[in-house]
C-alpha cells in the first residue's frame, strides 16, 4: 500500500528566479513575432523622422495649456450658440416623421430641376397667366401646401 500523504511541500520562487522566467518568456514571444516587431519599429523610427513623435512629446508636456486653451474655444458665445443649434435642430428632425422629410425632399429636388430648365426659358409672366396656373393641380397643391405651412408656423410664433 501506497504511503500517506502528510506534508505538501511549497516551492517559493525567488525574485532572480520571477525575473528569468520573465526574460525567458519575452525572449521566446520576441522571436515568435519578430515580424511585427520589425514593422512597429520601422513604423516608429518613420514618425519619428517626420517629427510626430516630438510634437506628440511637446502636446503632452503642454497637455494643461492645451486644456485650457480648448475649453476656452468651447466655451465661447458662438460655439455655444452652435450647440445649442444643432441640439435644437435635431430635436426638431427627431420629432418629424421621416417619411414627410423624405417627401419633403424629393419635392424640393423635383422643384429645383424644373425651375432650373424654366430659367433657360426667357418667358415672361402676367397676371393672366398666374391666374391660369393655379388651375394646374400640381402648383395648387404646392400653394396649399405653402399657404398652411404659413398658417401653421405664425400659429407657432404667436406662442
Amino acid at each position: 500500500m501506497a504511503k500517506p500523504i502528510t506534508s505538501i511541500v511549497k516551492t517559493e520562487v525567488t525574485p532572480e528566479q520571477k525575473r528569468q522566467n520573465s526574460l525567458e518568456e519575452l525572449q521566446t514571444l520576441l522571436t515568435e513575432h519578430d515580424d511585427a516587431l520589425n514593422k512597429i519599429i520601422t513604423i516608429i523610427g518613420d514618425l519619428h523622422a517626420i517629427g510626430v513623435l516630438d510634437a506628440a512629446s511637446s502636446m503632452l508636456q503642454a497637455k494643461e495649456d492645451i486644456t485650457k486653451i480648448a475649453l476656452d474655444q468651447v466655451a465661447r458665445e458662438p460655439v455655444t450658440n452652435l450647440i445649442n443649434h444643432a441640439m435644437n435642430a435635431s430635436g426638431a428632425l427627431a420629432s418629424i416623421d421621416p417619411d414627410v422629410t423624405a417627401k419633403l425632399a424629393g419635392s424640393v429636388q423635383s422643384g429645383l430641376k424644373a425651375a432650373e430648365q424654366q430659367m433657360e426659358k426667357d418667358e415672361k409672366i402676367n397676371i393672366l397667366s398666374l391666374l391660369k396656373l393655379i388651375n394646374d393641380p400640381d402648383i395648387n397643391r404646392a400653394v396649399r401646401f405653402g399657404i398652411h405651412f404659413l398658417k401653421g408656423m405664425g400659429k407657432e410664433l404667436e406662442k
